[in-house]
């Protein structure tokens, strides 16, 4: 049996979605049970524990008997100390696994999460890389596509994409349905030690590629508009984000424009199936 964190979220719905379509027994860990999504993963089999992560007791028992887990830091966009609040997550996490006595744990971590820092809120996955319990199979994935989710309503009605960074810069980019994939087929190929994957898209990506691609989708010409420094924590406060959250996004941007944004390059890249124009398109 497999334990799936976030298992209605982008990821974690992918890596449950694959395992029970492989035959296999999932436990589906959700904070709120009532969810749709969480009631299609009851329908196909799964095990549904709505469980906090931060309790470490409830988090144990539904880690109970687990052959392998998908665990991450799921994102909180208004947290006042996004570092501290990952922290006890992770915290949480070691304890509970170590407590259950989980065989293997597939982490969704991040490109760059091999640098001591200056890259954002990729340090807390770094922090978690570090020390969660083996054997650990870290998944580095690269910079979302489905990043720019919330600015499709600006492309369709404006014909504008904000770039917080340089929109001709292509970077490793992924589409979430490579990450929970890779990440099942992580699990049901079992432990292997501390062992890093590193993973981007068939190709890279610009915030111009993007703007580009969602243009087809739409139908009409979608320009990408760069976001200027000095506005990118108001731009990205307004939109939601807390001004911590906010400060470490333009942090990891500062990495991304100076180049530093990267893979360690320890292990031969693993390249997804989902290019720009479908996971796009899928966006719509």
């Amino acid at each position: 049996m497999f334990v799936v964190a976030g298992a209605t979220g982008h990821t974690g719905s992918v890596v449950a979605s694959t395992l029970l379509a492989r035959g296999q027994k999932v436990r589906a860990l959700v904070h709120d049970r009532a969810k749709p999504a969480a009631a299609a993963l009851a329908a196909r089999g799964a095990e549904i524990a709505e469980v906090s992560i931060e309790d470490t007791e409830r988090l144990a028992a539904a880690l109970g008997g687990a052959a392998g887990a998908y665990v991450l830091l799921p994102p909180a966009l208004q947290s006042d100390d996004l570092v501290a609040r990952n922290r006890r997550l992770v915290d949480s996490w070691a304890a509970a696994l170590t407590r259950a006595g989980v065989g293997h744990t597939v982490l969704l971590s991040s490109i760059a999460a091999h640098l001591p820092g200056e890259t954002g809120p990729v340090v807390t996955v770094r922090d978690a890389e570090q020390r969660l319990p083996g054997p650990l199979t870290a998944v580095r994935a690269a910079y979302f596509i489905d990043n720019i989710a919330g600015m499709v309503g600006l492309a369709r009605d404006q014909g504008i994409l904000p770039a917080l960074f340089d929109p001709t810069r292509r970077i490793a980019m992924v589409s979430p349905r490579d990450i929970g994939r890779v990440a099942a087929e992580a699990l049901l190929a079992g432990p292997a030690g501390r062992r890093i994957i590193e993973l981007a898209g068939p190709t890279d990506a610009s915030p111009d590629d993007l703007s580009a691609a969602l243009g087809r989708a739409l139908g009409r010409e979608v320009r990408s508009v760069r976001v200027p420094d000095e506005a990118i924590v108001p731009t990205l406060t307004q939109a939601g984000m807390s001004a911590n959250v906010a400060g470490l996004y333009r942090e990891m941007v500062h990495a991304i424009d100076a180049g530093r944004f990267g893979f360690e390059g320890v292990v031969p890249l693993t390249r997804g199936t989902v290019g720009v124009d479908e996971a796009v398109a899928g966006l719509l």
